[in-house]
């Protein structure tokens, strides 16, 4: 059995938001943060060329708390007139408040990799990695879903943080990815999604539903 090379943290912060797509325009966001969001956290911490950061598991170490939240939108989604006139227009959101989580993951290989391999790339991704994490460098900086959610810790599990375990939910489809490796836009979603004790499993979802 080949050794898996694991990595996990903490990230915790005010404010997040890990937007359902069914939503509407009025976005609300799902209960925990998906798949795709994760990564999104790992890749901040660090981006290799040979290897990345496979999401596993998140536990969630904080109550589900919703809050409206109004901010100023001045994205591609707005009406040709705004945009032609440099205006922005109110976007009303559901999003959580003073969340927690634990992350798991584990390096992977990028398939699409073609160079050098006389280094192991999963143990220097999850040396590099830890590394980075314990100092608080990072390739860019980490959010919980929106760029302007940051986090106001992120690092090494605190023992003051445990799971919730009497969170039960489940999801009738939550989405899992946007991106395919290569990076072209391909979606996927995931259907009777159980967050269970607390803990929403990634490895338990299967690849192929859409």
């Amino acid at each position: 059995m080949n050794k898996e090379y694991k990595v996990e943290f903490e990230i915790a912060g005010p404010a997040a938001m890990f937007t359902r797509p069914d939503s509407g325009a009025a976005p609300i966001s799902y209960p925990a943060p998906t798949f795709s969001a994760v990564r999104g956290i790992c890749d901040s911490i660090l981006r290799f060329e040979t290897a990345f950061i496979e999401p596993i598991k998140v536990e969630i170490c904080a109550p589900i708390r919703y809050h409206k939240y109004t901010t100023n939108y001045g994205g591609p989604e707005r009406k040709g007139q705004q945009i032609k006139k440099g205006n922005s227009f109110q976007l009303n959101a559901t999003i959580l408040v003073d969340v927690c989580y634990k992350i798991y993951g584990k390096a992977v290989e990028r398939s699409s990799y073609k160079g050098d391999k006389t280094t192991n790339p999963l143990h220097y991704l999850q040396d590099k990695f830890l590394t980075r994490l314990k100092k608080g460098q990072f390739y860019e900086t980490p959010c919980l879903g929106w760029k302007e959610f940051v986090p106001t810790y992120i690092g090494q599990f605190r023992e003051t943080s445990k799971v919730i375990k009497d969170i039960q939910i489940i999801l009738p489809s939550m989405l899992y990815s946007i991106y395919t490796e290569k990076g072209s836009i391909e979606h996927h979603y995931k259907q009777n999604v159980f967050i269970q004790n607390g803990i929403l499993d990634f490895s338990n979802l299967k690849k192929e539903d859409k």
